[in-house]
């Protein structure tokens, strides 16, 4: 049996949502588990030509396998008018046989996002993309206000998982409280799916 990982799955188009993955992937690996990042392709009505299976930069494709096997997921996309970008959505539209299975019942996972504006559908975002995951059977896991960040942010974060103020150009670096928040969001996943692991497999 392979070593339990957490799965950072995002998609992310201007590469602040890649950025947030990265920074949790760190928070997972100060806990001592190993984090998987992968992204989902880009949906496309038309297609002159196909995508290569492997991108040419940053993470490559997530697998239903990568889902299935993890102990935790982190799951994170820009937001689109207050939900998941349609790539994302797409992918997880295609889980069916894992919850048929009950795959991923009991593994904790969290939710990340980022938006143009201040008030651009954060929160809204965030919890829309806990519904599949809550039908998934999966538990469901925040940020708590012990972490100080969420008060003093001036930027993103949320209690229902990190978020990210990029601007209207999308060009507005992560601020030092929203750097904090993700890898906190790691720190915890990676926590929980330590504790809960020896239960799963017993």
């Amino acid at each position: 049996m392979s070593a339990p990982y957490v799965l950072v799955l995002y998609y992310s188009l201007h590469g602040a949502t890649a950025e947030m993955a990265r920074l949790i992937a760190r928070g997972v690996e100060q806990q001592g588990l190993e984090a998987r990042i992968r992204t989902v392709p880009k949906v496309v009505t038309e297609v002159s030509e196909p995508a290569p299976a492997v991108p040419e930069e940053g993470a490559v494709y997530a697998t239903l396998d990568d889902l299935k096997n993890c102990a935790a997921l982190a799951l994170g996309s820009p937001t689109r008018f207050g939900n998941m970008a349609a790539p994302m959505k797409y992918f997880l539209d295609g889980t069916l046989n894992l919850w048929l299975t009950g795959e991923l019942i009991g593994k904790p996972a969290g939710v990340f996002t980022s938006t143009s504006s201040l008030h651009g559908g954060q929160e809204t975002t965030l919890l829309t993309m806990m519904m599949p995951l809550l039908h998934h059977g999966m538990l469901i896991c925040g940020l708590p206000y012990s972490e100080t960040a969420l008060i003093e942010t001036q930027g993103g974060g949320t209690p229902y998982g990190p978020s990210h103020l990029a601007g209207a150009d999308s060009k507005r670096v992560l601020d030092e409280h929203e750097k904090q928040l993700c890898v906190a969001l790691g720190k915890r996943l990676a926590q929980l799916a330590s504790q809960l692991e020896p239960a799963r497999g017993a």
